[in-house]
């Protein structure tokens, strides 16, 4: 049999897909015949297919509609004397590389032709006309329904402004068409400046659930950093359900996150014990995940340390290592790092007596980045105090660790770092007694 090659292909023009058959089956939901010409409220024009499909949002598209070869819905489909559809560009480009089967059966083919399958070239594009319009109709909707909203927030106060808020939140939440029309018509300053020393409870909650879902720019964020601003935001997140809890950590993790931040206008204590019990709440895991982010954020701030240190942020950290996944592992590790950094954060670190046994834990257990950072802290506390902690971290099976450490395939720099703070952790034994201490043993058991 000769070699495919892909400008000698030949084509049927015929219909391989019944059209009557393809509706009736519900490839177009039961809709009308497909005719690949709309109306779409510009006279009858035909919409461009591939437009289409990039600005819908993704969706279930019928497998019939799917090219075998991409996964990707089909513009141009072509039938092979196997009954199977593909996109023409690629199955030439399976012929290019010498194929001479069906893509799909792998039967070889006794017939060199490709039939254009116009029957399903129209329901496919009708199908994502009818998808299309429908989509532009809602945004039109959205669009003017948020307008209004915008509009009224001006006008009404009191339980109605919070009905308002709280329709607009749930828009913006779902619809990516509301949030640019809510900044195109200047909602954000509206909204912003909504945040007042009088504002409700109700109110703030609200405009926190609609800011949070949008994209501010610089001078936004300026205004909403205004110590008076959140201040309000630290207070309701103290005071709101869980969802207004997360909700106000996001807003002020993306007011904060990239900016040289005034710590003692942010960081207050209220806001650093708010997130405490934010990420005590096992719960719920997103709020968990908020606050540990946000926290990281605001414990990467050198003069912000001494004052979570001061808070019982340690000991409280320390006893969530347990019951955490990796994501949030890494998170509280980072954390204590930094307050290792500090010497009331490595005092903190030392007097808590859950740090080294749970931490050692953590050593070749989780992940490398998780077993680097919890090496630098081990360091820390017993470099802070050498002959109290280290030997209870050789108690702990802190050696057999480091060994584990130097004899795998990690990162060297771990190897050298845990090399050393073997070497530191022996000083206090004998070599009969320290090697006794390694229970290597057991540890690799």
């Amino acid at each position: 049999m000769p070699m495919y090659q892909p400008s000698s292909r030949r084509e049927v023009d015929s219909q391989v897909l019944d059209l009557e058959t393809a509706v009736k089956d519900g490839v177009l939901g039961g809709g009308g015949g497909g005719c690949g010409i709309i109306a779409t409220g510009f006279g009858s024009e035909k919409l461009d297919l591939k437009l289409m499909i990039e600005e819908l949002e993704p969706m279930d598209v019928p497998m019939v509609f799917i090219c075998p070869i991409s996964l990707e819905p089909m513009h141009d489909p072509v039938t092979l004397c196997t009954g199977q559809t593909y996109e023409r560009s690629n199955i030439l480009k399976w012929f290019s590389l010498g194929h001479c089967t069906c893509p799909t059966t792998m039967q070889e083919l006794w017939d060199d032709s490709m039939t254009p399958n116009k029957t399903l070239q129209q329901l496919i594009h009708s199908w994502f006309s009818q998808k299309y319009l429908a989509m532009k109709k809602r945004s039109e909707d959205v669009q003017g329904r948020v307008k209004e909203i915008l509009e009224n927030l001006k006008k009404i106060k009191g339980q109605a402004r919070v009905q308002a808020l709280k329709e607009l939140r749930q828009v913006v939440q779902v619809h990516g068409t509301a949030k640019k029309t809510v900044v195109e018509n200047g909602g954000i300053g509206l909204i912003s400046s909504l945040l007042g020393p009088f504002t409700t409870h109700a109110v703030g909650c609200e405009v926190i659930g609609v800011l949070v879902n949008l994209n501010l720019d610089l001078n936004s964020m300026s205004d909403l950093l205004q110590p008076a601003k959140i201040s309000l935001m630290v207070d309701i997140l103290n005071e709101g359900s869980i969802e207004t809890k997360i909700n106000c950590t996001r807003l002020i993790g993306m007011l904060i996150e990239g900016t040289d931040f005034a710590s003692q206008n942010v960081a207050s204590l209220s806001l650093l014990v708010g997130l405490l019990r934010l990420v005590k709440d096992k719960k719920h895991p997103n709020g968990v995940v908020a606050g540990l982010n946000l926290l990281k954020t605001i414990c990467s701030h050198e003069p912000v340390r001494n004052s979570f240190v001061n808070v019982g942020a340690v000991p409280q950290l320390v006893e969530l290592i347990p019951g955490l996944n990796n994501e949030c592992l890494e998170l509280v590790l980072h954390i204590l790092e930094l307050l290792s950094s500090t010497p009331e954060g490595r005092l903190a670190l030392k007097d808590c007596p859950s740090t080294i046994p749970n931490v050692v834990k953590l050593l070749m257990k989780a992940s490398e980045n998780c077993t680097q950072l919890a090496l630098s802290i081990l360091w820390s506390i017993c470099k802070f105090a050498p002959e109290e902690c280290a030997s209870l971290a050789v108690d702990a099976g802190l050696a057999a660790k480091l060994l584990l450490v130097i004899q795998s395939g990690c990162n060297p720099v771990l190897k050298q770092r845990s090399a050393e703070l073997l070497k530191l952790c022996s000083l206090n034994y004998t070599t009969t007694i320290f090697i006794s201490k390694c229970k290597l043993t057991r540890t690799i058991q």
